[in-house]
């Protein structure tokens, strides 16, 4: 039976989590005091507030991030402080996650006040409103993604993101060197993390183990050391799965190329191609080419089926006799 692989989505992100995992890439800094850090972020994507704090709060978006842009803050600073704070006090009683202004600006001292007394944690940001928005957007919805992982070395090689998928010792790691050795760059190696976001595959991996891939009887190796900073890229969009077979299956895979297979991940189809390791052949110029092969599928250029419609073409032609 294949093996069963677990499928994870998570259903919120606490405050403290959001902050603690992006933080220094969207450029957080708390203002006010340390509050609201287990509250709940339930959808993946940032709410501007204005229509909410100018009195409609038919459709407000309370379980997203708020973000407080030049337009929110310039209607709140035009009010006189005690409608400011009545209106922003509304906000404040939805039960919203967090608060974040951008473009550097605080909150007055009375509306951060208010924010805190509420249990609200207040993030302010020098990044642009939009640009802020961008970012924290595609944060959050890899992080409510479904995910899954595989056993295997994720290269991105000449544009192709390729999972080398195999048995223990089929020499995935050794291959996924030669990749690098001729211009490609590691992703992940041993545990390949998969996440399903808007509708592609985007492979990954652990933080701290990103850079360093285990080769028998030499160890760890530090990519970067080796090859340079160049050599290493945090995450790929997944296009293709290897599997290195066993010499025995030598003559169990398919040799002409026409009719591919696929992998099914997260509901996703992938190409799947299987190669046979043997002692005299170079596996890692036989994935190279697979690679290339992909490319030129994805071009509109078929090989295989260019191949197959010439023998089509030939065998229909008068040139056969009955005898073909």
């Amino acid at each position: 039976m294949p093996k069963k692989h677990k499928r994870k989505r998570i259903s919120h992100l606490s405050v403290g989590d959001f902050f603690k995992r992006h933080g220094e890439s969207l450029k957080l800094e708390l203002l006010g005091d340390e509050v609201g850090y287990e509250r709940k972020i339930l959808e993946p994507t940032i709410n501007h507030p204005g229509l909410a704090l100018a009195g409609f709060l038919s459709y407000f978006a309370y379980k997203r991030v708020q973000v407080l842009g030049n337009s929110e803050q310039s209607y709140l600073n035009k009010l006189d402080e005690a409608e400011r704070i009545e209106r922003f006090s509304i906000i404040c009683q939805r039960d919203i996650p967090c608060i974040v202004t951008s473009r550097g600006k605080a909150l007055t001292p009375d509306l951060l006040k208010v924010a805190n007394e509420h249990g609200i944690a207040v993030f302010g940001t020098p990044m642009v409103t939009m640009k802020f928005v961008n970012a924290a957007t595609l944060n959050l919805e890899k992080d409510f993604a479904e995910s899954t992982t595989r056993h295997g070395c994720m290269v991105d090689f000449r544009g192709v993101g390729v999972l080398i998928m195999g048995d223990s010792g089929a020499g995935k790691s050794e291959v996924a060197i030669g990749l690098l050795e001729r211009g490609g760059a590691l992703v992940a190696d041993d545990m390949v993390i998969i996440h399903k976001i808007g509708g592609e595959l985007v492979a990954s991996t652990k933080e701290f183990s990103r850079g360093f891939i285990e080769m028998r009887g030499v160890g760890i190796i530090n990519v970067g050391n080796i090859f340079g900073l160049g050599s290493i890229r945090p995450s790929k969009r997944l296009d293709l799965v290897v599997t290195l077979k066993p010499q025995a299956d030598l003559n169990n895979v398919d040799r002409l190329g026409v009719n591919r297979k696929s992998y099914r991940i997260l509901g996703h189809g992938v190409t799947h191609v299987e190669i046979p390791v043997a002692p005299g052949r170079d596996t890692t110029r036989l994935v190279a080419v697979t690679c290339l092969e992909h490319q030129l599928r994805i071009m509109g250029y078929d090989m295989a089926a260019e191949f197959n419609q010439r023998l089509i073409d030939k065998m229909n032609s008068s040139q056969f006799g009955p005898g073909l």
